[in-house]
C-alpha cells in the first residue's frame, strides 16, 4: 500500500496537468503576466535552493 501511493499520485499528476493547457492559459491572460509567474518561479527555486545548500555562509 506504501508503494502504490507515489505511483497513483505520478500517474493522477501526468494526466490531469499538461504544460501546454498551462502555456496556453498564461499566453490568454497576457505576456506580462507569464512573464511576472516566470520571475516568481525562478526566484522561488533560488531561495529554496538557497535554503537547502545554506546559502553561501561557512
Amino acid at each position: 500500500m506504501k508503494r502504490i501511493f507515489p505511483i497513483a499520485l505520478i500517474a493522477f499528476l501526468c494526466t490531469t496537468l499538461s504544460s501546454c493547457e498551462l502555456v496556453g492559459g498564461i499566453f490568454k491572460a497576457g505576456v506580462w503576466v507569464g512573464v511576472i509567474v516566470v520571475v516568481v518561479v525562478v526566484a522561488l527555486l533560488i531561495w529554496i535552493l538557497s535554503k537547502i545548500f545554506g546559502g553561501g555562509r561557512s
